[in-house]
């Protein structure tokens, strides 16, 4: 009689692309560094330049632990932690798991991954942040990936865009993935705002910067055509065993 087939373990499917993400802006002279899970309200939002009315603040937008120490909604309070210990140049990136009270869906999870990307100097320019995240995503995906920025909005950056992908799974002729649009959104980016600086004693004048954040699940997902957030959290080994190294 054959011997039983013993499961050979592995690292996680999502564990693995934050590992090749941080290792591609390695090579681009960027420094892993990580940073605490529970945040006062300053390093998560009022050091980013949020307003003390904006929407995120609320309870039920945000995971309170009491007082004014709250689960980070993002990996953004590590560029304040940065700022304020080291002088420029800086570059970094930072993984790490971040909270907020969304519905579990195909699409949302209330605890997820985020990767988020800093590079402050004297003289960075908007060409060098589109270079940087355009040589990102053509690594990630294949030499000949398509990407475009629109302009968007956030609290910390300013200009500010999203980057979309040309989509991976239909090739960009639309498919429902990408909504029939043939693109696909994977991260939120810009240019440092002057007051993010300002807060942190740099002088805005002599410094500018760029940073981006990004989910990890959603490149996977665009990567190996997965189509609901949920079968990562589901540890069910016939699904993970396919990702093993």
């Amino acid at each position: 009689m054959p011997g039983r087939r013993h499961w050979r373990g592995g690292v996680h499917i999502v564990t693995q692309v934050v590992d090749e993400i941080c290792d591609i802006f390695k090579e681009l002279g960027f420094t892993r560094v990580v940073g605490p899970e529970a945040e006062t309200e300053r390093y998560n939002f009022f050091a980013l330049n949020f307003p003390k009315d904006h929407p995120a603040l609320d309870a039920q937008d945000s995971f309170y632990l009491g007082g004014d120490v709250v689960l980070r909604t993002h990996t953004s309070p590590v560029q304040i932690r940065t700022l304020e210990n080291y002088p420029p140049p800086i570059r970094i990136v930072v993984p790490g798991r971040c909270y907020r009270r969304d519905p579990f869906d195909a699409s949302h999870s209330p605890v997820f991954e985020q990767i988020e990307g800093f590079a402050v100097d004297e003289g960075i320019t908007f060409v060098d942040f589109k270079a940087t995240l355009a040589t990102f995503a053509r690594r990630i995906f294949s030499p000949t990936t398509k990407v475009r920025f629109r302009p968007s909005y956030f609290p910390f950056t300013e200009p500010s865009a999203e980057m979309d992908v040309q989509c991976q799974i239909c090739g960009g002729s639309g498919c429902a993935a990408c909504k029939q649009t043939g693109w696909m959104e994977i991260l939120g980016s810009g240019m440092v705002h002057p007051a993010v600086l300002e807060n942190c004693k740099l002088d805005s004048e002599k410094y500018t910067g760029f940073a981006w954040g990004m989910g990890p699940e959603r490149i996977a997902m665009l990567r190996y055509g997965i189509p609901d957030i949920r079968l990562f959290f589901d540890s069910d080994v016939r699904f993970l065993e396919q990702f093993i190294r």
